[in-house]
């Protein structure tokens, strides 16, 4: 045919989807990041709320694992883990700084992996919970010690996270998540040291740390639930 081969409609449109599909997958990775956050702290406030000498002003939330019913909280930090491991992803298939860096993604992923080692690991008995266990921690269990060294990733990581997206935000001329994810990692980082000395039974902060330690993960997973949404939004 004189000019040549015209284009079928179809093959422009297979042509379209397949364009597409990358960005579609992108996107449902970003969703399991933006409600994994939203998912966690729901279910361990309704949960410390049911536990008549649960205090959630004074315990860690990884004391939800322990005692009846602590299998809830456990498979609450697994679904939170592999969601927030697919959310990780999406950041870093994610167009430029709405994605933040690979470094910074990566990160987020350490985050998710130690969600996932804290719900495969109990954490041990401390500020006398559960009842009829000491004020004081008078030694680790192996299991406990891997609880916490796999929590590390989470609270130290998602703060060099969230500095590296600030690094990456300021590049891109995006001055308010840049400050956003500035003031998220300080915060992160002071309520951690805080949640840590109380649960170390600081005499003048032990009432309080499960009160810091939930400042905290509220903080870095609102975090998390708004840049998902972000790169989500910049498909």
């Amino acid at each position: 045919m004189a000019g040549g081969c015209p284009t079928r409609p179809w093959s422009r449109n297979l042509a379209l989807a397949v364009q597409r599909s990358p960005d579609r997958l992108t996107g449902r990775l970003l969703d399991c990041g933006a409600v994994a956050g939203p998912l966690f702290v729901a279910t361990f406030l309704i949960e410390g709320a049911r536990r008549r000498d649960y205090k959630p002003r004074r315990h860690p939330v990884s004391s939800l694992a322990l005692g009846p019913g602590g299998w809830r909280q456990t498979a609450n930090f697994l679904v939170a883990g592999f969601l927030y491991l697919a959310g990780a992803v999406g950041l870093a298939r994610g167009p430029g700084a709405a994605g933040g860096t690979r470094a910074g993604s990566v990160l987020v992923g350490s985050a998710a992996t130690g969600l996932i080692g804290a719900g495969a690991f109990v954490t041990d008995p401390v500020s006398g919970y559960p009842p009829g266990t000491s004020e004081r921690q008078a030694s680790y269990t192996r299991s406990g010690a891997l609880h916490d060294a796999f929590s590390a990733p989470t609270f130290l990581g998602l703060p060099t996270a969230q500095v590296l997206f600030a690094r990456a935000f300021i590049r891109d001329r995006a001055r308010g998540w840049a400050w956003y994810s500035g003031m998220t990692a300080a915060v992160m980082s002071i309520t951690f040291v805080l949640a840590s000395a109380a649960f170390g039974q600081v005499r003048r902060l032990v009432a309080y740390g499960g009160l810091f330690q939930r400042v905290s993960v509220v903080a870095g997973f609102s975090w998390l639930t708004a840049i998902s949404i972000r790169a989500r939004r910049a498909l």
